[in-house]
């Protein structure tokens, strides 16, 4: 250990105990530590979680928190583990597509009500305990699938990597409709508006021919859950064998 009681090699957290086993009962936990830093995260963000703050959050010094969570990498993959216990993960019904999307929109609700999280979504954290539930999960959901195990952690990657893509849009059209000094209906008509008088100079046909075919843009707009469905079964269609 270094002087300041942070490891001085490599480690992973969940090796760590939370207690020695003797002495005193520490006076914080892990899951209130991280209970913590999820409630700042979601409230003003992951740029607003630092040591300083969790700690004073829970009622603790800061250098006192570095004995339950040695760096601050620790304490973000308490957090993605926190949230990943939220998952409610059923039996299988042996339709592997219908679970992976009951699954994809799960982690779409769960990356709303946890706007960071596709931040901190990396290889690194994803292998704690709640994320080791979720993948063995996914890989019984994936049985009936006729795949190697290689290529179905493949797919499950792949499906959570689209769905943090598609929430990361919605996201960023919410902060933007925040901030728009108009509604978003009034942007809306002048930009189709804009939107016509380009594509009646005849430049862009085909442009033109695919969106004289495709939904309104205020009917996609108000209905994401059903766009959302089609592009995951689009992929994972991908994924279908002979």
């Amino acid at each position: 250990m270094t002087p300041s009681g942070r490891p001085a090699d490599p480690e992973v957290i969940w090796t760590r105990p939370q207690r020695a086993g003797r002495g005193p009962r520490p006076a914080h936990t892990r899951e209130s530590i991280a209970a913590e830093a999820v409630r700042i995260a979601d409230a003003e963000g992951i740029d607003a979680v630092s040591m300083r703050r969790v700690a004073a959050g829970i009622g603790a010094g800061t250098m006192s928190l570095y004995n339950y969570v040695p760096r601050k990498e620790d304490l973000y993959e308490l957090m993605v583990d926190a949230v990943s216990g939220e998952y409610e993960l059923t039996a299988p019904t042996g339709d592997w597509r219908a679970d992976l999307l009951a699954l994809a929109r799960q982690t779409r609700q769960l990356m709303h009500r946890h706007p960071w999280l596709p931040r901190l979504l990396t290889p690194v954290y994803g292998f704690s305990p709640n994320a080791l539930r979720y993948l063995e999960h996914s890989l019984a959901c994936l049985v009936p699938l006729k795949l190697s195990g290689a290529e179905k952690l493949e797919l499950v990657a792949s499906v959570n990597g689209s769905v943090a893509t598609f929430v990361a849009g919605e996201l960023a059209m919410a902060e933007r409709a925040r901030a728009l000094p108009w509604s978003e209906t009034e942007e809306a008509a002048v930009r189709t508006a804009w939107l016509g008088t380009a594509l009646g100079t005849g430049r862009y046909p085909l442009l033109g021919a695919a969106l004289a075919d495709a939904y309104p843009v205020a009917e996609a707009a108000s209905d994401m859950g059903a766009v959302f469905d089609r592009s995951m079964n689009r992929l994972l269609g991908g994924w279908q064998t002979p």
